[in-house]
């Protein structure tokens, strides 16, 4: 341990900081935040030297104790910052190397290109056909009326509501609703490595190809393969479909049948679009986002999107051409693809780059034949934009913060073949301070004991009062199970029940935190109706079940029923909710810090390093200070050696400068998934706003890396 007093300059302020440098990076920049409001993943910390960044292999013992603290949003174009916030420009010296190393390879290719002009079109041409067929309404049609709107809406509007937008504008759902596309299309279609036997349904071997028969070359099936059952021997046909109408029909392929139909999505619900063409055997698509200003990558064989360096830096892949297809014409996009751009030059020997610039410009010519003058301007200007920023994107560090991963489409043998396998995560060590949109968790949580108090005061058994928690979750079920804009549920038949009847007043806090509430129809139905914003309701859903599920669960095996039930998780009052949260790591997208405090069982933080050590820090909203009695963790879903075993809580009143442990646990162990355990802060606690988990180990350190949390809450001293 080495204690130190750095001096930190940001904005012509100065800041005095004591920090123990056996904290590590994460939590000096941690702190830096609670002095100066500049959030980690927004600082750039320099020592007295000029232009010695401190980052996260620097020695925090030996630095100088003089630091000067710059946000990136102080300085550089706002734009650029947006697109590409955690990338910084390479050093002078590091650019200059590398438009050497760019003059040396286009010197060279000069002399060892082809110049294969025909070999080069022959191998774009074909697509040029294919993108037209996306724009014919028949296949749009088929295409919008295979997927669940409504549901992806629903999923759309909950998604940026968690991120506290409830009421986005036309440009955010839309973007939100493509993820959703993208991520409902990866569990919706099968990859397939060799088909299933048609005859007994058995593991197939391939036998090679044979040609097509005049039904499969209805759909654009130039090539057919052909397996032999293992057990039966009967053989099975499998066509590769181009057209993808078909495929919507099929929904069976590998990733050329993957991009080529979920490419006719993305057009069908109206998104600027185009098939992405990788010679080194891989097809992917982009969307132009009006959110992000520019295009998107989307691979819906992983279900990711907006990591372009997906295939150079996850799956190590040695790419050349990268060529976009779109009705309006082709493009040459490899360099939004790589930050290796030399290397990329030196393996493009098919033709000279003139050549190829030529070519595809020909192309783009005769598919543009027709547009308005007003149309070719806008899209022309939107070229240009584009190649402005595939320009400047080569000039950027790469995000080291980022692990990408390999490829997980298709089955290990043939991703080990290809050497594609590379890691399983995507993740960043690099996480950003995140809001917790949790204040329906705390209301639904506190909604349960006027519930259970009724319980006592009719006398009800425990049977009875499980009973009773099954018919309410009935209701639930209808409710969530009805179109979200407008969800109704009838409780007629359940008000026959004259215990449910009696109880039903001491449900109303349930209500209000689902935004729901009990109605008389024009028919005198009596109904669960909603009465504010819908979002409110398909967020808060999830967590009511799951409490329900809890709820009855523990009073399944609760020993003393009547007033010690209130002892049972979920049940302690003072909740905190709406703070931010960052951590040391998380896993990209669902595995997210904030995932923790959303009180749902399907979610999870997920610290891909985390198995020997990891933290998180709790700030609470608007920096009010807390005196905390208690804190419960959840098991997550699943790889019960990933839970914590060793862990510290810590609490700060000063801005993180000092910390006071409050709870200490060793070799904890949860026996089953999604269980709650229940820890009370014995030691003398004292009113902060930022609490700090430091995890010391998991449950199996041996054989796994992560940590994983399904749930996290805070309980404060009520007044």
């Amino acid at each position: 341990m080495v204690a130190r007093t750095f001096q930190v300059l940001h904005n012509d302020s100065n800041f005095d900081l004591e920090y123990d440098t056996d904290d590590g990076f994460e939590v000096l920049q941690f702190q830096l935040y609670s002095l100066t409001s500049v959030p980690p993943d927004h600082q750039k910390i320099y020592g007295a030297e000029p232009n010695s960044q401190i980052s996260t292999d620097s020695d925090l013992a030996t630095i100088s104790d003089k630091l000067r603290l710059v946000s990136i949003d102080d300085d550089g174009d706002s734009q650029q910052r947006e697109s590409s916030s955690n990338q910084f420009l390479k050093s002078d010296e590091e650019f200059a190397r590398l438009l050497q190393a760019e003059e040396e390879a286009l010197m060279l290719q000069q002399y060892v290109a082809s110049e294969n002009i025909q070999e080069f079109e022959s191998r774009v041409r074909p697509y040029v056909t294919q993108v037209l067929m996306y724009e014919d309404e028949k296949r749009q049609e088929a295409a919008r009326k295979s997927v669940p709107v409504e549901e992806l809406e629903e999923k759309a509007l909950v998604s940026l509501a968690k991120e506290g937008n409830f009421n986005p504008s036309k440009i955010e759902r839309d973007h939100a609703f493509l993820l959703q596309l993208l991520f409902w299309f990866k569990r919706s279609f099968r990859w397939v490595n060799s088909p299933a036997c048609h005859g007994c349904g058995n593991e197939t071997v391939g036998q090679g190809m044979t040609a097509p028969l005049p039904s499969e070359t209805l759909y654009g099936a130039s090539r057919v393969e052909i397996y032999r059952c293992t057990v039966c021997s009967k053989m099975t046909r499998f066509p590769r479909y181009n057209d993808p109408k078909k495929i919507v029909e099929t929904r069976e392929g590998r990733c050329g049948e993957w991009a080529n139909c979920f490419t006719l999505y993305c057009r069908a619900f109206g998104y600027e679009s185009r098939l992405i063409l990788d010679f080194t055997d891989h097809v992917w698509t982009e969307c132009f986002s009006q959110f992000l200003g520019r295009w998107m990558h989307l691979d819906p064989c992983e279900a990711i999107y907006d990591k372009p360096l997906l295939y150079e830096k996850g799956w190590n892949k040695k790419l050349d051409y990268v060529i976009a297809i779109a009705k309006d014409g082709t493009y040459d996009v490899t360099k939004r693809y790589t930050r290796k751009w030399h290397e990329v030059l030196s393996r493009r020997t098919m033709l000279t780059e003139a050549s190829q610039s030529s070519l595809l410009a020909d192309i783009t010519k005769e598919c543009r034949r027709g547009y308005s003058s007003q149309l070719l301007s806008i899209i022309e200007a939107r070229d240009m934009e584009e190649n402005q920023q595939l320009e400047r994107s080569l000039h950027f560090e790469d995000d080291e913060s980022l692990s990408l991963p390999g490829r997980r489409s298709g089955n290990e043998q043939w991703r080990k073949s290809r050497s594609e396998i590379g890691s399983d995560n995507l993740s960043s060590s690099d996480c950003p301070v995140r809001l917790c949109v949790d204040e329906h968790v705390t209301k639904i949580y506190n909604a349960f004991r006027p519930v259970l108090h009724q319980f006592i005061e009719e006398k009800l058994t425990k049977a009875e009062a499980v009973e009773v928690l099954g018919i309410t979750k009935g209701i639930l079920l209808v409710l969530r199970s009805s179109p979200f804009k407008s969800r109704r549920a009838s409780i007629d038949s359940v008000l026959n029940d004259p215990t449910f009847q009696k109880l039903l007043p001491s449900f109303h806090s349930l209500l209000d935190a689902l935004s729901v509430e009990k109605k008389v129809s024009t028919d005198g139905r009596v109904e669960i109706c909603l009465v504010g914003n819908p979002v409110v309701t398909s967020l808060a859903l999830p967590v009511v079940l799951d409490a329900l599920d809890d709820m009855v669960h523990n009073l399944n095996k609760c020993e003393n029923y009547g007033k010690d039930m209130f002892m049972l998780p979920l049940l302690r009052l003072n909740r905190l909710h709406s703070g931010s949260v960052v951590a040391s790591a998380e896993e990209l997208p669902l595995g997210i810090v904030t995932s923790a405090f959303d009180g749902t069982q399907i979610s999870k933080w997920e610290e891909p390093n985390g198995a020997k050590g990891c933290w998180i820090v709790y700030r609470t909203f608007d920096n009010k200070k807390f005196e905390l009695v208690a804190y419960e963790l959840m098991s997550a879903n699943d790889a019960p050696e990933r839970d914590p075993m060793d862990w510290i809580l810590e609490e700060s009143d000063d801005e993180g400068v000092s910390w006071k442990v409050l709870d200490k646990q060793t070799s904890q162990f949860f026996e089953n998934r999604f269980q709650r355990k229940t820890y009370m802060i014995n030691s003398t606690s004292f009113p902060s706003n930022l609490f700090r988990f430091r995890f010391l180990a998991v449950k199996d350190i041996h054989s796994n890396s992560r940590l994983q949390i399904g749930s996290i809450d805070l309980y404060a001293k009520t007044l």
